[in-house]
This record gives structure tokens, sequence and C-alpha cells, in this order.
């Protein structure tokens, strides 16, 4: 099976939901690139479900614009729309072998017997399921089941595959051998995926891309790293991942770098992105932060002493509090947090200056 030559390219203004007095999405605008992987995350109730819907055609939004390809399809009813879609409960027909099962949408679209078995084939061998072709849903593993759903949506050569959370049913294990494979299969059929997730880890693995909501609204669009990296916003931060916050007071911008005092210590990073003045946070991602039993005489550094740890297996995790109150945390090599812990006294937490960022305070 050759890449899709039909991925769609997806652009979606001031899209807007309500249910009743409920207001599900709030002007949400997005360009979905031809052929890419497009995470939608969120908590529960964020609203990118909801999203997901309209895309599909399965909802219909109260206001803004949805165009897929030049054309505007925004009524569009979702048969018309040329959308794989992949279920949470996978909806797979019972009473239909896995080859019935994935040759179902050819035959609707009433496709030439010879074909249909060709890409009906080619589709199962991909999945690797060919071993089970004959077999009921029934008889197959939750991993299997997800693997013919996907073979569904897929053998039609759809512009857009969209999947709504499809490994929440999966144990850890199996969860990750099925994120491998969705990544080789987005990487082998070239279509546009749209997935959505509020697995944080499994968004920032297999996207090329991560838009973020909560509450309705579209809070930040950005390559795995960039997301990570540089959160637009305090529940980005939090929301991606365990942070570090440390007020930082009197900030202001000297030579290409932003400065501010914490603690009695000037501490410095990067500003030519940053516009704040006076009081802000400082955000640092843990694993960035290294310790050290001294103060080291150039560079970001503050105290704190070790109140409590974590056994991980190869590291350790120290929960500190500096000398102000504030909570940080860490991973370490076991030795170094046994060390930290046995001294009773502060240790020093140290990071480069390109490694922190600036949220409002």
């Amino acid at each position: 099976m050759q890449k899709s030559r039909r991925a769609a390219e997806i652009k979606a203004s001031g899209i807007g939901k309500s249910f009743g007095s409920f207001q599900a999405l709030k002007d949400v605008a997005i360009d979905i690139g031809r052929g890419e992987f497009l995470t939608l995350l969120g908590p529960s109730g964020s609203g990118k479900t909801t999203f997901l819907m309209i895309l599909a055609g399965f909802e219909k939004p109260t206001t803004g614009r949805l165009v897929s390809d030049g054309v505007d399809i925004t009524n569009q009813p979702a048969e018309k729309r040329a959308a794989g879609m992949v279920f949470q409960g996978y909806a797979l027909f019972p009473h239909m072998t896995v080859r019935q099962n994935v040759a179902f949408p050819l035959k609707v679209r009433k496709c030439p017997a010879e074909e249909m078995k060709r890409r009906v084939d080619e589709m199962i061998d991909r999945v690797g399921l060919t071993a089970h072709a004959h077999k009921h849903p029934a008889q197959l593993s939750g991993g299997q089941q997800q693997r013919v759903a996907l073979a569904r949506a897929l053998v039609f050569e759809p512009g857009v595959l969209l999947l709504d959370e499809p490994f929440s049913a999966l144990d850890k294990s199996l969860r990750t051998q099925m994120q491998d494979e969705m990544k080789r299969l987005h990487k082998e059929t070239g279509t546009t995926f749209v997935f959505v997730t509020h697995d944080q880890s499994e968004a920032l693995a297999l996207s090329s891309r991560v838009a973020i909501f909560n509450h309705g609204e579209l809070l930040q669009v950005g390559a795995p790293q960039e997301v990570y990296d540089r959160p637009a916003n305090r529940f980005v931060a939090e929301f991606l991942g365990e942070i570090n916050l440390l007020k930082l007071k009197d900030v202001r911008h000297d030579g290409g770098k932003a400065v501010g005092t914490c603690e009695d210590r000037t501490i410095q990073l990067d500003g030519t992105a940053y516009r704040q003045r006076g009081d802000a946070l400082l955000a640092i991602r843990p694993e960035y932060m290294s310790i050290a039993s001294e103060a080291p005489g150039t560079g970001n550094a503050i105290a704190a002493t070790a109140t409590m740890s974590t056994y991980l297996g190869s590291a350790t995790k120290l929960d500190l509090a500096t000398r102000d109150g504030s909570k940080l945390s860490v991973s370490v090599p076991n030795e170094i947090a046994a060390a930290a812990l046995g001294s009773g006294n502060s240790v020093w937490l140290t990071w480069p200056s390109e490694k922190g960022f600036l949220l409002a305070g």
C-alpha cells in the first residue's frame, strides 16, 4: 500500500460549541497540516473530544467554520467526510471475522472484489494479524482488537484518521507497544492523524504537534519539545509534567538575559522571549536541576533542605524546601540522595540559565 495521496489539510476558525448554557468550546482556531500527527491534549471536560467530534461531523459547531482542502465542511454530515474513526471502545462488529470487519468500509463504498481483497490483505498484514484474519473479535486480545479497529479505519485510505483515546483500556505494557505501532502506521501511510488523549507522556511521544485544551479553550499549539520546555502559561507548565516554581523578584533585562533575585541570589535566564518586569515565577523542570554540596562560584543556584525521598529504582526523587518555604523536587542517583538526606545540612540546587523560563507571577 502506497502512502496516502489524500491526506487532508484542515483549517478550523472561530469554532465554538454550546450545549444549552454550557460552552464546551470557545473560539478555537487551528490549522492541521497535511500528513501531520496532531494530538489534542487536556484534562476531562477540556473540550478536546468535542472538537474531535466536530472534525468527524458527529457534532455541528455553534459558531465558526471548518475547511478541508479548500472545501467548507462545517455542515457536512459525517458520512460525506473522508475521515476514518477509531473509538475508545473499538466498535467492532462481533459477528464478523477480522477480515470482514476490515473489508466493511470498502464494501460500503462498493469497491471491486479483486481490489478489496488486495487492500484488505495488505492492511491486515500491515497490522500483523494475518494469522488471525479468520477469528471473531471475542477471540482476540485487547491489543489485537485495537489493531483491527486501526486497519478498518485506514483500509479505505481516509484523508484524516481521528482517534478518540484508543489506548485507554489497555495495560501499560500493551499501551506502549500500541504507541510504537501507531507511530509506524502514521509514517507508513502518510495520513493526517488527529489523536485525543489526557496522557501527557503519550502526547509528547507520538505527536508532531500538541494542542492543549482547558475549559473549552485552546491554550497552546506546538511541537512536543516546544510546549514542554516553553509552555505558554502556568496551566500548560503544570499539566505537562512536574515543574519547580520559584518566586523571582525585580526581574529586569540585561544583555539578552532576564535577571532577577530569588532568596538573595541573583538568577539569570535567556531573556529574549520574555517581557516580564518586576515579579514573576521562575519555572524549571526537575530533570534539569542538579545537586551540589557547596554553593557554586557562578551560575544559578539556590539552597534547600531535603525533606523526603521516594525510591524509584534507578533513581531517587527528593522533595526539598528552600529557606522561604518553596517546595521543589528533583530526581538524582541513589547515592547522591542518600548523602543529601544523611547530612542534615542544606544542599544547593543548580541549573543552566537556558533551562529556566518565566511565567506570570
